[in-house]
């Protein structure tokens, strides 16, 4: 058999398991399914929400969290809107969005990460300070514009997932995203 095929049925395998599990979670209530939801995607999550809080202890303590919200909220998930994994980053990224204005926890600098950022300017950011306001100054704006930031720097999802998430058009969503890079650009780096 081709590899691609392999790879198509087995990912269309692992996507009926997880409607499967979705599903016995709302009508039963299966907490072995619930377990086996959260076991998919908990290491996706904590990476996601570790890169924007920095701290082992706070991105395991969000992480828990997210995933509370994600299973109390489940009953009303529809398939059709959206898929699990953008459901399940939408709500991630409002629960980070939400942490951050409580707490203000430090982030880690983005030369720490490793991020794939192709943006000349983002990818000069080298120092905790320069992040610290750059993460405040995102912190002031709306909640959604603040979304579209953190799944794109910290989620590394496409601009298609965030526009499934977010209810946008993908236009919109690089829109926003590449005129905030512009004014972070100009608010930070005066000189360039």
């Amino acid at each position: 058999m081709p590899l691609y095929e392999y790879i198509n049925r087995e990912g269309g395998e692992a996507m009926e398991l997880e409607n499967k599990w979705i599903r016995d979670i709302q009508r039963i209530g299966s907490r072995q399914a619930a377990e086996r939801l959260v076991e998919r995607y908990y290491n996706e999550i904590y990476v996601f929400v570790y890169r924007q809080t920095g701290h082992k202890e706070d991105a395991m303590d969000l992480t828990q969290n997210i995933f509370l919200a994600v299973l109390r909220a489940l009953p009303s998930y529809d398939p059709k809107k959206a898929a699990f994994r953008t459901w399940l980053y939408r709500i991630a990224a409002n629960k980070v969005i939400d942490a951050r204005r409580r707490f203000r926890p430090s982030v880690t600098p983005l030369e720490e990460m490793e991020l794939p950022i192709q943006e000349d300017f983002v990818s000069q950011i080298h120092d905790r300070e320069l992040l610290g306001r750059i993460e405040d100054y995102v912190a002031g704006l709306p909640p959604t514009l603040q979304a579209v930031f953190r799944l794109r720097l910290y989620g590394e999802q496409s601009f298609g997932e965030i526009a499934a998430a977010l209810g946008q058009s993908e236009a919109a969503v690089k829109s926003q995203y590449y005129r905030l890079l512009r004014q972070i650009r100009e608010e930070f780096n005066p000189d360039g």
